[in-house]
């Protein structure tokens, strides 16, 4: 097993600056990447239970796009915004994980 060197990181807090070690679980973490508003995402694993509407329907915000079934549930997906669906990356009845990408859209001109 390869052994790691320990590696002192500095960070201010107010007028103060501190050293510390990290731990490998945060080193290693996912870099942060900020939430694309042109596509919807699931928050929670679950069923495709019924798609709405098809790829190129123009829609106004908070009409349903697609029907997710998760912990018993029925959660109705809606479009953010006025737009219409660029994309639909999922089908009826297809099981997905938290994050799955599930449609693009693309705003009102």
């Amino acid at each position: 097993m390869e052994e790691k060197k320990l590696e002192l990181v500095e960070f201010p807090i107010l007028a103060r600056r501190y050293k510390t070690l990290l731990t490998i679980k945060y080193a290693q973490r996912k870099a942060y990447v900020p939430p694309n508003p042109n596509e919807i995402r699931s928050v929670i694993p679950g069923t495709i239970i019924e798609l709405k509407k098809k790829k190129g329907a123009k829609l106004k915000a908070g009409e349903t796009i697609l029907i997710l079934e998760a912990m018993k549930m029925l959660n109705k997906v809606a479009m953010p915004f006025d737009g219409k669906i660029k994309k639909i990356h999922v089908s009826k009845g297809q099981k997905i994980a938290k994050g799955h990408l599930m449609v693009e859209l693309e705003p009102k001109k």
